[in-house]
């Protein structure tokens, strides 16, 4: 395969349109993070394989952002993008009061969803603490809550089998030095102190912690940061652990945002429900799960995983729309598990005009979003008889059984040089909202159409007249 395809070819082809408002693009890119650096940490890299294996076999993970900004209502960024002063918004700390349970409620969802591992915002960039801190009283320990939630997100996890992954963001609104550090040398010191008192925290006092996920790296550089050291430190207290590249290192992992675009080694593409990470009142802009359904699959099919957001509201209840698309999603994977879990990525290098496709050895899973039933033409193209025809062009490698993952029943096929038509399938689509059909192949299966362009039997000019080879 050469290069790869990212969420907007694919969408094109699904005629599915972007559910991502420009404010939020324009928002989150303006808060990003500087350039990544190459640093080289030789533990880091010699022990990736064996670290990573899990996260390679998990493919789907449940992002939660939560804190005082639930409590507006107004996604994660209001404080900034309200310009709300500190002060009156250090208020909202006495009202966090997430119920009991609610951290097992979004665990049980995440398995009932069919998600392997679990990523809170232990602090985001309102710089409120969900765990028990001894760096600053702001923290939801000492405030309404009184209660370190991220030890109720960790015993949650756990007791559903599920990894457990630590967001922290370096970018700090709250604090008096987060962002007089980017000029102020000794306010420097004092805040890169206390970020890495912070983060020693987190994976010192929760037992084995799975993922450190960074965000934004604003204002300070790497170096600044230390963040060679900061990784070390990591690394010595869990040599387990993954991290991501928003510390301005490489990290372990890329992580595309709000896209699906596939990177040359390990990535996760981060993305939400409706427009925002953090709960809105008033959006009920709910992607249906075939959208995610098919997010998933892209991002299996061209090698990565998938971090799907959930922004639990002020108490923690999840949002009714999360939950019921969720656990369509979740019935889907008990059924067609077998076609993301399983699979290796880089099944094709093309999407059909209904279909993607994944592969695990010698499987090949053709996944078909719009069944192609009932088409106007059928009455005139032999190509799309009998009854319904899943045809795909450019499989390269022969076919030797066929059925449907949602029944078993067996389906017919023909195959050539050009094309594999998949024949005698029912008007009504056998599963929802994607139905899929197990390839068994002779060797490592690969789709790509283009590259039946030179292969295709050419004719004459003379459309409808006689034919010349």
């Amino acid at each position: 395969m050469t290069g790869s395809i990212d969420r907007r070819t694919f969408l094109g082809a699904a005629g599915v349109a972007p559910m991502l408002a420009p404010a939020a693009v324009a928002q989150e890119a303006d808060g990003g993070s500087a350039a990544t650096v190459k640093v080289v940490l030789p533990y880091q890299e010699e022990s990736r394989g064996r670290r990573m294996k899990w996260w390679h076999e998990a493919k789907f993970g449940m992002f939660i952002h939560y804190g005082l900004y639930s409590i507006i209502g107004h996604q994660e960024w209001v404080m900034e993008s309200e310009g709300i002063p500190i002060p009156d918004y250090e208020k909202l700390a006495g009202k966090f009061m997430p119920r009991p349970g609610a951290a097992r409620e979004w665990a049980r969802l995440a398995k009932r969803a069919g998600q392997k591992y679990m990523v809170l915002t232990t602090k985001h960039h309102e710089g409120f603490c969900l765990w028990d801190t001894a760096t600053t009283d702001y923290n939801s320990a000492k405030q309404g809550a009184k209660r370190d939630i991220v030890r109720e997100f960790v015993e949650a996890a756990r007791a559903e089998g599920l990894r457990v992954g630590l967001y922290f963001s370096l970018m700090d609104w709250h604090h008096p030095d987060g962002a007089r550090c980017k000029d102020d040398a000794a306010a420097r010191e004092r805040f890169v102190a206390y970020t890495h008192a912070q983060i020693r925290e987190l994976l010192t006092n929760y037992g084995k912690i799975d993922i450190l996920w960074y965000d934004v790296d604003w204002p300070l550089t790497p170096a600044q940061w230390r963040a060679d050291a900061m990784n070390k430190m990591v690394f010595a207290l869990q040599p387990d652990i993954i991290v991501n590249n928003r510390n301005g290192l490489d990290g372990d992992f890329g992580t595309p945002e709000h896209r699906i675009t596939a990177e040359a080694r390990a990535w996760e593409s981060c993305n939400t429900m409706n427009y925002g990470w953090g709960w809105q009142r008033s959006d009920q802009e709910w992607k249906p799960a075939k959208r995610l359904v098919n997010d998933l699959t892209l991002c299996v099919q061209q090698g990565g995983n998938y971090l799907l957001n959930i922004g639990p509201e002020p108490d923690g209840s999840v949002p009714r729309g999360s939950i019921d698309t969720l656990e369509q999603v979740g019935a889907w994977l008990r059924t067609n598990g077998a076609s993301i879990y399983d699979a290796d990525g880089r099944a094709a290098g093309a999407f059909g005009n209904y279909t993607n496709f994944t592969k695990a050895k010698d499987k090949l899973y053709v996944h078909v979003y719009f069944w192609p039933s009932k088409s106007p033409a059928a009455g005139v193209l032999p190509s799309l008889r009998p009854e319904t025809v899943v045809a795909v062009g450019g499989v390269r490698t022969k076919v030797l059984a066929a059925r449907l993952l949602k029944t078993g029943q067996p389906v017919k096929f023909t195959q050539d040089a050009i094309a594999l038509r998949l024949t005698g399938l029912p008007d009504m689509p056998p599963d929802d909202p994607t139905t899929v059909i197990e390839l068994t192949c002779e060797g490592t299966p690969y789709v790509r159409h283009h590259l039946i362009r030179p292969e295709w039997p050419r004719y004459g000019v003379n459309v409808g007249g006689a034919r010349s080879s």
